[in-house]
């Protein structure tokens, strides 16, 4: 055998070891925490559903808020949050599903008022339109019960983002999902973005709950009240 062939089945052998390795070495920024799996383009299942489920989460936040603005055209707060910032999450999203070859689970989102509060993905859809319907329901009793809604979903979408959905860890999942279990720079940044502005919309609904019951009065939610303390710089 020629020194140029026994050089190129060297060569091809290297590549592939390398490969497998990269397919199959966990990813994730917990010491290789995360479990072999099915990779999906590059990304794996875990990470996968994760994005797949916060493209409906932010979905889910916007379309609780532009419900609520109908309900309290007075109260500015929802059709702000809603139109200035849930609709580019939700594109952004959107955008991260493309990038990574996935289905959208909600193609028809920006079909409005046909899609308002209408989940269609295959996986986490019947989740989405159990929780539009408790949230709304919710908040339709008062502008303070609307606003506090609304900061529940801000502090349940920074956890969702950063360690695993409650529901996606009941169906199997690991209980690190997220932001803190990804490896991937692009979505290490959109998750980043996404819990800087969920911080600011939090802000936002505690101001307004807060000009209602008192300065200091608001309670934690979802997160823990150290957490969200410090989210409100007190």
């Amino acid at each position: 055998m020629s020194n140029l062939n026994k050089t190129l089945i060297l060569t091809i052998a290297a590549m592939l070891v390398l490969n497998t390795g990269t397919t199959l070495a966990g990813k994730g920024r917990h010491g290789g925490g995360k479990p072999k799996s099915t990779v999906i383009s590059s990304l794996d299942n875990v990470e996968a559903s994760h994005l797949t489920f916060m493209r409906e989460e932010e979905k889910l936040a916007r379309d609780v808020y532009l419900s609520f603005a109908s309900i309290y055209p007075a109260q500015p707060v929802f059709n702000n949050i809603a139109t200035k910032s849930e609709q580019t999450h939700t594109d952004t999203i959107r955008d991260k599903l493309d990038q990574y070859n996935l289905p959208d689970p909600n193609p028809a989102t920006n079909d409005l008022p046909t899609s308002l509060g209408v989940f269609t993905g295959p996986e986490w859809g019947w989740y989405f339109n159990e929780k539009y319907q408790q949230l709304t329901k919710k908040g339709a009793e008062s502008e303070l019960a609307a606003l506090y809604v609304g900061a529940f979903i801000e502090e349940l979408d920074m956890k969702d983002i950063s360690v695993c959905p409650q529901v996606m860890v009941n169906n199997g999942y690991p209980a690190i999902c997220g932001l803190e279990y990804t490896d991937e720079s692009t979505l290490v940044n959109t998750y980043s973005s996404l819990i800087n502005g969920s911080e600011h919309h939090l802000r936002a609904y505690v101001g307004q709950i807060e000009a209602i019951i008192g300065t200091g009065n608001y309670v934690a939610q979802y997160l823990s009240q150290e957490e969200v303390d410090a989210i409100l710089a007190r």
